[in-house]
């Protein structure tokens, strides 16, 4: 069966390292690619898994799953923190827009807690009309 060999392996011959200075240039390009996906993949990893935590717990009785929420939440509202895995760095190191989605996960989360209100209390949803306001369009039209 063949077997794997590492890059940091192969740069090595009968103990002694085999490494031409001008290819370290090179190499630290390498590495820093790698390091950089491995940390935008961690990055975006933390991120699913506050989101999922919001979204999983946000109406959780258990006091355990209530507290990850609790948390989920605390991280994304979080402004101007130094942290290296803050809501925000993880956003501008993802190219995200944190504000965004900090609107779409707490209007979510409102969303949810109406509908949670109505069938607990047994209330029904009533389709009421709406009125349109034209911005923009003539009252002759």
């Amino acid at each position: 069966m063949p077997r794997k060999v590492s890059y940091e392996q192969a740069l090595v011959t009968d103990r002694w390292i085999s490494f031409d200075p001008l290819d370290n240039e090179i190499i630290a390009r390498l590495f820093k690619k790698d390091i950089r996906e491995g940390e935008e993949k961690l990055m975006l990893a933390v991120l699913a898994d506050a989101i999922e935590h919001f979204q999983k717990y946000a109406l959780s009785k258990d006091e355990k799953r209530r507290k990850l929420f609790q948390e989920a939440e605390e991280w994304f509202l979080e402004k101007d923190s130094d942290q290296l895995f803050s809501f925000e760095y993880i956003c501008d190191v993802l190219q995200l827009r944190p504000d965004y989605i900090r609107k779409g996960l707490l209007s979510w989360k409102a969303k949810q807690h109406f509908f949670e209100a109505h069938r607990a209390g047994g209330g029904k949803l009533v389709k009421m009309p709406v009125s349109h306001t034209s911005v923009g369009r003539s009252k002759t039209a």
